[in-house]
């Protein structure tokens, strides 16, 4: 049979409408390409015929040997024709290409118009299509390199992310094991004073047994002479023992006072050394530790304020630091938010702003803006100084320190002067976002610790 004479309509694909590849046969006789059919099902999830939609039973069909030994030529031939250079002919026809079918967007030859296979469509001439994908493909090339272009840009900040999470994680462990050793070495003299304090009064009690059996040995030393001369003198004539008896009678007397008795208190006195001593060792250590109600997080931190160690200061720097622009950072305003939102409850927390002639401080939503310079459009309620009056209630003296009291419950957001005990604003309101307290200054500004009544 000859393969290139048999109508090409017969050996096209009900799926794909062109000449098969791989043909498979299914039980109801119909004949697809081997990827169309999978890809149906795949698309449809069962196992159904794409023409007569009756269910095969085998996952994988036979093959059509007949079709396909009918359609391998016809492709090797039309592969061969592209490769010289004749994709402008119809696949099909063997026709050169000269209209565009708008339906199913493919150039197509004059037999094509005529065929069953484009009934009712429409066509236009190659040329007055062209232009019109060439822009849209122009469009889309843009497009994609803008996409590329930032998706480059992302990957570069993922990049800079993950060595700064490294860099964070080295850092911090590194003040974890100080912070630490700092408590060990407290504990370490906390254990040597106690041990020199034990041992201090062990020397003092052994001391005084000591003085006391020098004591007692010297008392049991004068009684042996005492028994000793009175036993020689009871040897004594008469005469004799008449004339010692006068001595011999003080001698015992001296002899015979009071015995020497154990002290009271000479034991090692065991509780003052154990007694609670995890306890009176935690109380004692509370002097050497503080409690900030606000620790700042350096993740919200803009790149121009550097934090102190122990998260409790930051100050304007003019050299930007190399952070990752993660989403909790702010890019515009040089601000830093509290590590803690409260969404609950009272809070209160004092700030030094005593070194600094331009302030801002106070509370703002979770929610809020944090890149450009929308943050003050709503959310956010604080006091400034030194500043434009939109940053915030304006305090126009200068002061040592702002206490700012959150009764969230209430509504309210109240800033005092802790040191002349004056109010400066109150704030009343509705919250329904969690509040985090926020800060902005100049110079160093610090959140003091509780101050222990």
């Amino acid at each position: 049979m000859d393969s290139l004479n048999v109508p090409v309509e017969e050996l096209s694909c009900p799926v794909c409408h062109d000449i098969f590849k791989a043909p498979v046969v299914l039980s109801c006789s119909h004949s697809l390409c081997t990827e169309c059919l999978q890809q149906f099902w795949r698309i449809k999830g069962t196992q159904q015929c794409p023409v007569c939609r009756r269910r095969s039973s085998r996952v994988n069909p036979p093959c059509n040997l007949v079709l396909k030994n009918v359609c391998e030529p016809i492709l090797k031939e039309r592969n061969k024709r592209h490769s010289s250079g004749s994709e402008e002919l119809c696949s099909l026809h063997s026709e050169k290409l000269k209209l565009f079918c708008l339906q199913d967007k493919q150039p197509v030859c004059l037999v094509c118009v005529n065929s069953e296979k484009h009934i009712n469509h429409t066509f236009k001439p190659i040329s007055d299509v062209v232009p019109s994908f060439k822009e849209e493909l122009k469009k889309a090339l843009t497009s994609l390199q803008e996409k590329l272009t930032y998706e480059e840009k992302i990957k570069g900040e993922f990049e800079k992310t993950t060595e700064h999470i490294k860099s964070q994680a080295d850092q911090t462990e590194r003040q974890i094991k100080q912070q630490f050793e700092k408590l060990h070495q407290f504990l370490r003299d906390e254990e040597a004073a106690t041990i020199t304090a034990q041992r201090e009064e062990e020397e003092q009690k052994k001391q005084m047994m000591k003085e006391k059996l020098e004591e007692i040995n010297t008392h049991i030393s004068a009684l042996s002479h005492t028994i000793k001369d009175t036993e020689e003198m009871m040897k004594d004539s008469d005469i004799c023992l008449l004339k010692k008896f006068p001595d011999s009678t003080e001698r015992v007397q001296i002899s015979s006072q009071p015995d020497p008795q154990m002290p009271s208190g000479a034991l090692i006195h065991v509780p003052r050394y154990l007694g609670n001593l995890p306890f009176r060792v935690w109380k004692k250590m509370q002097d050497i530790v503080q409690n900030t109600p606000v620790i700042l997080d350096p993740n919200t931190a803009h790149p121009l304020l550097v934090l102190s160690d122990d998260l409790t200061s930051a100050s304007w720097s003019d050299n930007k630091q190399p952070l990752p622009d993660n989403p909790e950072r702010f890019d515009f305003y040089r601000f830093v938010l509290g590590s803690e939102g409260f969404n609950s409850g009272t809070h209160c927390w004092d700030v030094e702003v005593k070194e600094s002639l331009c302030w801002h401080l106070g509370v703002t939503t979770g929610s809020n803006q944090r890149k450009g310079d929308d943050l003050f459009d709503t959310g956010l309620w604080s006091v400034q100084h030194g500043l434009a009056d939109y940053f915030g209630f304006p305090v126009k003296q200068n002061l040592q320190r702002v206490r700012v009291n959150l009764d969230y419950d209430r509504g309210t957001v109240s800033f005092s002067d802790p040191v002349n005990n004056t109010q400066l604003h109150t704030f009343t309101t509705s919250f329904t976002d969690t509040l985090f307290p926020f800060f902005y200054s100049f110079a160093p500004l610090r959140i003091l610790p509780f101050e222990r009544q």
